[in-house]
């Protein structure tokens, strides 16, 4: 099994631009305006406006939205980029052993050589829904834009998709960008039975990301669990405060026979960051401090 080495100087930003690089093995030319135009409004509905566009960046006011600042309200924008050249070798391998929905990872990152950068700009004052929800019609319209896009790397989580299961997706509209954006990774502990399931992605809502460090569990049951409380917190405003308990596993399913206690703490794994540490009880691992810890 390969061992991998953190970098503890990475650190999330609160509140960060979303960004989505689309790899192609080919460089492409920017879509013509009209193509821009019809296939935005196509996902994102008719209140959005090309703004400025060129060969080096196009800019979209998407008008339906607002981003809430105490000197007033303004449309949020997307960006979308000139082609550039795209090297897969600089995604490091803790990365990459996390894109656990697109197997072929190791072969797109490989074979595409050049990328579309796209993001947002001023999402972070919106409403945590409003941006989701942009976003995930922005990624549906940009597969569309796209047609050579092989697949789409979500930079703020690490997380890949074909291109191709996208555009043929039948995700719930408000389960995408949990499904989409959020990854949810596993850890195996050097030399000790311990292992550590988290998530990163959360915090383009400005939530916290969740994390479990334990033992004697199949991991499979706690990826399900996180995926559910992703969830709650999602379709609730994360009502999740610090010391609560939520429901645990019992034979592989959520129950609230076994309750398992909630604590914001900085994430022990990279990239440095609020999680909320679920304390699994008994299978509980470890001193929540640094992942490269002894576990007790």
């Amino acid at each position: 099994m390969e061992t991998y080495k953190q970098d503890l100087t990475q650190k999330e930003d609160k509140g960060t631009i979303f960004m989505m690089q689309l790899l192609m093995e080919d460089a492409c030319q920017m879509p013509q305006q009209s193509d821009i135009e019809r296939v935005l409004k196509k996902h994102l509905g008719d209140d959005m406006e090309l703004c400025s566009y060129s060969d080096k960046v196009a800019g979209i006011a998407v008008t339906k939205y607002k981003a809430e600042y105490e000197e007033g309200n303004v449309a949020p924008m997307l960006s979308i980029f000139k082609c550039m050249e795209f090297d897969g070798k600089r995604i490091d391998s803790i990365t990459r052993s996390q894109m656990w929905d697109c197997p072929e990872h190791d072969e797109i990152l490989d074979s595409c050589r050049y990328h579309v950068l796209a993001s947002d700009m001023l999402g972070a004052v919106m409403q945590y829904k409003d941006r989701a929800d942009m976003l995930m019609d922005y990624l549906e319209a940009l597969v569309e834009l796209f047609p050579a896009c092989k697949a789409v790397y979500f930079v703020n989580s690490g997380k890949m998709f074909t291109a191709e299961a996208i555009r043929s997706h039948n995700i719930p509209h408000d389960d995408r960008f949990i499904y989409f954006a959020v990854n949810v990774r596993f850890f195996s502990i050097q030399d000790s039975p311990a292992m550590i399931v988290d998530t990163v992605g959360m915090e383009t809502l400005d939530m916290p990301d969740l994390q479990y460090h334990f033992h004697g569990m199949d991991p499979n049951f706690v990826v399900n669990h996180a995926y559910n409380v992703l969830s709650y917190m999602y379709e609730n405003d994360n009502p999740i405060e610090n010391n609560n308990t939520i429901d645990g596993i019992a034979d592989g399913e959520m129950s609230d026979k076994v309750l398992w206690k909630c604590c914001y703490e900085e994430s022990l794994i990279q990239p440095v960051r609020a999680v909320i540490d679920i304390n699994m009880g008994e299978l509980a691992s470890g001193v929540r401090s640094t992942a490269d810890e002894d576990d007790n």
